[in-house]
């Protein structure tokens, strides 16, 4: 744990020191929300349904994983979805569509394994109506989800979910910088649906669970079985990782954490015991130099039946509107 992270889910009095920014930041954030409130920045309307998956908390809560799982769900209810993301990291001037072999430096790493991954469309670029308004035009998708946008007020939206760390909850408590809240504890009682990613907490609608899939070669159709490997991890909360891995039964040799979306180089691994296991997030930036003996893990989210009755409820009240 780096010391903001020790600012933010432990005891340092470092904090302190960082609230006049905390205040500064509260101060923009709340004159943009009131901006747009008073109709003066504008928000855009589809003509499609607008699902936003995001978080008010920075760092990896399991938005791709819930993403994924709700791709399938629309699928299976006759929905043809498309998906919109930021594409962290890469240099974006205009909406791309992502294609399975592009590069996650030019198109970001979570968006390019959405994309092998939900067998949805996917467009990366920053401003989310340009990117939507795109999607629209070169697919047929009929409904739209937002990866990472909830507060991305110029894209109108139907339904809002709202992911949480399980393990790290909200932490201090306290807004960037001083804590890693981007928007405080009240953004919650908006929030259609608020899933808690692995275990319970007292202000969500539901748990998901990440099952563990099978380990595969990032250079063939072999698989792993459960045995000792190394981990390799560069998202926001690696020890989420380290349970599901040893959930799937691995013991661990060593681990390697790097900062989130890292885009790693084969020098990266010159000193790592073989096999490597690493997330499935972090193989699409390592496929083109990866060995035989690296392995991804792949996860399945698994809403508990409470989230997912109210999740298919707002989806069934969302079909009723738009008529389709």
């Amino acid at each position: 744990m780096n010391w903001i992270e020790k600012c933010w889910y432990g005891n340092s009095k470092l904090v302190w020191l960082l609230l006049p920014l905390t205040w500064l930041y509260s101060l923009i954030t709340a004159v943009r929300r009131l901006l747009f409130r008073l109709g003066i920045k504008k928000q855009h309307k589809l003509a499609v349904p607008v699902i936003v998956v995001g978080n008010i908390t920075v760092g990896g809560t399991g938005k791709t994983p819930f993403t994924l799982m709700l791709c399938q769900l629309l699928i299976a209810q006759g929905w043809r979805p498309g998906i919109v993301s930021r594409g962290y990291g890469a240099r974006i001037t205009e909406p791309v569509l992502v294609t399975e072999s592009a590069k996650s430096v030019d198109v970001g790493d979570e968006p390019l394994l959405l994309a092998k991954r939900s067998g949805c469309p996917v467009v990366v670029y920053p401003g989310r109506v340009k990117a939507a308004e795109y999607l629209l035009q070169q697919t047929d998708a009929d409904i739209i989800i937002s990866d990472d946008g909830l507060q991305h007020y110029a894209l109108g939206r139907d339904i809002e979910i709202i992911i949480v760390d399980g393990m790290r909850g909200l932490g201090n408590q306290h807004l960037l910088p001083a804590g890693p809240l981007r928007e405080k504890r009240w953004r919650l009682n908006l929030a259609d649906l608020v899933i808690s990613n692995s275990q319970s907490l007292p202000y969500a609608d539901g748990v998901m669970q990440m099952i563990p899939g099978s380990a595969k070669s990032l250079k063939s159709n072999n698989t792993l079985a459960p045995s000792a490997v190394s981990l390799v991890a560069a998202i926001g909360n690696p020890a989420r990782f380290v349970n599901t891995a040893k959930q799937a039964g691995f013991t661990l040799l060593q681990q390697h954490f790097f900062i989130d979306h890292y885009q790693f180089t084969e020098a990266d691994f010159s000193h790592i015991t073989t096999p490597i296991l690493m997330t499935e997030k972090d193989a699409v930036k390592c496929r083109h130099f990866a060995k035989a003996d690296w392995y991804s893990l792949s996860v399945n989210a698994q809403l508990d039946p409470v989230a997912m009755t109210k999740l298919n409820t707002l989806l069934t009240q969302l079909r009723s509107t738009y008529g389709t």
